[in-house]
């Protein structure tokens, strides 16, 4: 069996990795490794792990989103 450091997989924008036979514990560990500061996100499910990293033109809609419904809370105080 071959391991590999998180930090050394590289995944371009629009891509993603699938991994297989994946625990529970494992998925929640490498959650821990990587932050909360990450640019991929991870799913899981029924032992199979996805790391996905989206295009940099998914991000900004997403700030510009997240930006509107702060104003829009902010507008009903």
């Amino acid at each position: 069996m071959v391991t590999l450091q998180l930090r050394q997989l590289g995944v371009p924008p629009g891509h993603r990795v699938l991994f297989h036979d994946v625990s529970w514990q494992e998925f929640e560990a490498i959650l821990e490794e990587l932050g909360e500061k990450r640019t991929s996100r991870l799913a899981y499910i029924n032992g199979t792990l996805e790391i996905r990293v989206p295009l940099p033109e998914h991000e900004k809609a997403k700030v510009i989103i997240g930006d509107l419904v702060k104003a829009l809370l902010l507008s009903i105080d």
